[in-house]
């Protein structure tokens, strides 16, 4: 048999993950069968403190909820302080804070990009109340408020020039009582 055919025919173990190959090929080959003992004999201690280890944290874990279930904490009250941390970790980051800034400037950007906004409407629509049609139908309104509804001195705004002159229309159009009688 070649070199390479031996190779192929090892029977030693397969090597775990995370195990170095050649540390565990050459270690196996050159430890002694006392050595090997030793090492079984402290592999089942490790594996014993590990059993041990998971033993003592479960009944940890139930002195825990025991405790917690005396003071009165329960899941509910956990989950907020675990949110509330969370929450505090997370505005104490330079992320949150740049994004916090960023949006903050944004913010009275907009507000003033609306304030503007709102100025530029506001002036139009003084422009409009101020034009000449405007103007005109507002007196066009008046003349028709003084015929229908009497002599009331002008002026006003053009909302009380319309509630006036809708008051003055629905009077006109339902007879009075004491018109109705005379008329019989």
């Amino acid at each position: 048999m070649d070199r390479g055919e031996q190779g192929l025919m090892r029977t030693d173990p397969v090597p775990e993950e995370g195990e170095d190959v050649v540390a565990t090929i050459s270690a196996t080959e050159t430890l002694s069968e006392e050595e090997r003992e030793e090492l079984r004999r402290e592999l089942a201690k490790v594996e014993e403190e590990i059993q041990t280890l998971s033993q003592v944290l479960a009944a940890k874990e139930k002195h825990l909820t025991e405790i917690k279930r005396k003071l009165g904490i329960n899941s509910l009250q956990e989950l907020k302080q675990n949110i509330a941390k969370g929450w505090q970790d997370v505005t104490a980051t330079s992320a949150y804070k740049k994004t916090s800034e960023t949006l903050s400037q944004a913010g009275q950007k907009a507000s003033a990009a609306f304030s503007s906004v709102g100025s530029v409407i506001t002036k139009k629509l003084e422009d409009v109340k101020n034009s000449p049609t405007f103007k005109s139908f507002e007196e066009k309104v008046e003349n028709l408020k003084s015929k229908v509804g009497g002599t009331k001195p002008a002026g006003g705004d053009f909302g009380e020039v319309l509630n006036s002159t809708a008051n003055a229309s629905s009077t006109t159009t339902e007879p009075l009582p004491e018109q109705t009688q005379e008329s019989l």
